[in-house]
């Protein structure tokens, strides 16, 4: 789980645009220790832990977390991640995201965990790939980042039903 005490390896890993280019505008750039302890208070809020870091060397190296839906989608959840650029290609993340899945499954009785990534970033499809995710479709003009607009791919991992005698 996040600590308090991880603000600056935090915003120290966190602030390279070519993570933000990559994610929602709600991730900033530049990642600053302000936007470190705000979303470590957020995400320290909850218990259990919604976002888990990923770390190295005992400092925060990238996160992983989930979104919990709501009303009739209350037992799915959209996944999210994000890793320092000098971790990139090692299969840090798909290590990360196969078993943080497997832990929310069983942790918050979630039926579907789907993820979506932009089209012009085929190794976040690789992480997804690699952690059992399955290429769902490709939502058309589905986002605009930084002025311009982009496909994602959808992605989902089912949790598997228990098997029957």
């Amino acid at each position: 789980p996040y600590r308090d005490s991880d603000r600056r390896s935090l915003a120290r890993s966190a602030n390279d645009w070519r993570i933000a280019a990559n994610l929602r505008d709600g991730f900033p750039h530049p990642y600053t220790e302000h936007h470190a302890r705000t979303y470590l208070e957020r995400v320290r809020a909850h218990w259990p832990p919604l976002a888990y870091a990923v770390a190295a060397d005992d400092a925060v190296v990238g996160g992983v977390g989930i979104l919990p839906g709501e009303d009739v989608h209350r037992r799915t959840a959209e996944l999210g991640y994000w890793l320092a650029v000098p971790y990139w290609g090692r299969g840090i993340m798909s290590r990360a995201v196969r078993e943080f899945s497997t832990w929310a499954f069983a942790t918050f009785d979630l039926l579907r965990i789907h993820a979506s990534v932009y089209h012009t970033n085929p190794a976040s499809a690789r992480v997804l790939e690699n952690a059992g995710f399955q290429f769902e479709g490709r939502l058309r003009s589905s986002v605009v980042k930084y002025g311009r607009v982009a496909d994602q791919w959808l992605y989902a991992r089912i949790r598997r039903p228990p098997r029957s005698r």
